[in-house]
């Protein structure tokens, strides 16, 4: 399926709710099913990728009862029932996750999931367990999904492992840390990547009771202790909300983002600074973020290692800036869901972009909005890029986009949404 993207005609004013954060959501899922006792989560997200999860906890026989956005998790006090064929589908985090969780059980279970994700690297994962003792024995490739895992008796102790490639690697090891004799001591081989990621790990973990978190440049330290159910209520995503702030930015007008502000977990709740730093008008409280157009964008400089997930969100608002932006520091992404630097650069081309891929990151040259025309964009398989493409589409008229389904993984509403924007115009 092709889908045309309308252009937008006016400047925007819309207040936009957008749904939980499936990082956040992930994570409390993890702990509650861990957890003694019955945990309810609240302004749970509805997109694919927090359904994975819900699925395999059940496979592993995790009571899990789900209506709307709420949802109860009957805890298995640290000893979750292995056995079970775990599929994350397309969802990395949680394969990740399961993986870690699979480790408690002496019970082997088998990780597996959809192509594209067993073509994403699992090795450091995989390695760290095993150093914990675990046995984890891949089907086909070493390092990759499909893969059995279980543990018998692990101690914990200090694991050596890569920063630099995923922190989801990272966090996983931690959640299950509390329920290790040893606890865990992460040696970090190389600079962590994506770290407030790793903040919201330990945030969300010590809502559920554990105790004994240390993050440091080179080492995470977690002690044993157990987790207790609780009542957690779930942030909105800031990464989705990443999407109507940059619309703003690049169609003009305003947009307020509703359940999300500067007091987020998230690190990408910071991406407002970005768009300020570029010329919009900012604005955050307690609980909003709210972007304004100024009329013109500026280029920058910036590392984005800790707001990874938004590179494609800044490429599109980088297009449409009078001088050069420079993005940097974020070579790892190329092993997300796309190649999130080769295949971001290679669709930008289509529409006369100047666009360049560097080492660890993007260029990205102004051109005349002239200069700019339709196309048909690939998704890659990847919401990310599918949102992103959008974007660009509320300037460039004749962008089409394959697979508009996609944004299912995250935000099986956007499309609705964008409608939305378009609908409700400044005055």
């Amino acid at each position: 399926m092709t889908l045309l993207l309308e252009t937008a005609t006016q400047p925007l004013k819309a207040v936009i709710s957008v749904p939980g954060s499936k990082s956040i959501a992930n994570r409390a899922l993890m702990c509650a099913a861990l957890a003694e006792g019955t945990t309810t989560l609240s302004n749970l997200a509805s997109g694919d990728d927090t359904a994975a999860m819900i699925e395999c906890l059940r496979a592993l026989h995790i009571e899990i009862k789900a209506d709307g956005t709420t949802a109860t998790i009957v805890g298995s006090a640290g000893h979750p029932n292995g056995g079970a064929e775990l599929n994350a589908r397309l969802a990395g985090t949680t394969s990740r996750f399961m993986t870690a969780l699979a480790a408690l059980s002496v019970v082997p279970s088998l990780i597996t999931g959809d192509t594209p994700l067993r073509n994403r690297p699992m090795k450091p994962l995989h390695d760290a367990l095993t150093q914990l003792g675990a046995q984890v024995k891949s089907i086909d490739q070493e390092g990759h999904l499909p893969v059995w895992v279980s543990g018998d008796a692990l101690d914990g102790g200090t694991v050596s492992i890569p920063g630099d490639i995923s922190s989801q690697y990272v966090s996983a090891l931690m959640m299950i840390a509390p329920y290790l004799p040893d606890g865990i001591r992460l040696q970090l081989t190389s600079p962590l990547v994506s770290r407030p990621y790793v903040a919201i790990t330990a945030s969300v973990m010590s809502s559920f009771g554990a105790t004994g978190i240390a993050i440091g440049d080179h080492t995470i330290g977690v002690e044993p202790s157990t987790y207790t159910a609780t009542s957690y209520v779930i942030e909105a995503d800031a990464s989705s909300a990443s999407y109507p702030l940059a619309a703003a930015a690049i169609a003009g007008g305003s947009v307020k983002i509703l359940g999300v502000g500067q007091s987020a977990l998230q690190g990408d709740a910071a991406f407002i600074e970005v768009l300020e730093t570029m010329g919009c008008i900012t604005k955050a409280t307690e609980n909003s973020l709210e972007v304004k157009s100024s009329g013109a964008l500026h280029g920058i400089e910036i590392n984005m290692a800790d707001m990874s997930d938004l590179v494609p969100t800044l490429a599109v608002v980088a297009v449409f800036a009078d001088s050069p932006t420079r993005i940097t520091g974020v070579g790892f992404i190329r092993q997300k869901e796309s190649d999130r630097i080769g295949d971001l650069v290679n669709e930008l081309k289509k529409i006369g972009c100047d666009a360049r891929e560097e080492e660890d990151g993007i260029l990205i040259h102004p051109v005349s909005f002239d200069q700019l025309h339709g196309a048909e964009l690939s998704t890659h398989d990847d919401h990310r890029l599918a949102m992103a493409w959008s974007l660009l589409a509320l300037r460039v008229s004749g962008i089409s986009i394959d697979e508009p389904e996609v944004v299912s993984k995250s935000w099986p509403e956007w499309w609705d949404v964008r409608s939305t924007l378009l609908n409700v115009s400044a005055k």
